[in-house]
């Protein structure tokens, strides 16, 4: 019983998995902030794009 104690101690797997967890979740959360504070001028483009490519198709 004490072996499978110490060995349960020592087995980090787990630890990997967790601090690819974190990771994922830094980057989501890195992701959601630049995205929203470049959110205006993304739409802007956007806008400019799509009537970019409706004036082209209408001429």
């Amino acid at each position: 019983m004490l072996k499978a104690i110490r060995r349960f101690i020592r087995k980090d797997s787990g630890a990997t998995a967790i601090e690819y967890g974190l990771i994922a979740a830094l980057v989501a959360v890195a992701s959601i902030g630049a995205l929203q504070a470049f959110g205006g001028s993304l739409i802007n483009v956007f806008t400019h794009v799509s009537q970019s490519v409706d004036g082209s198709y209408s001429s």
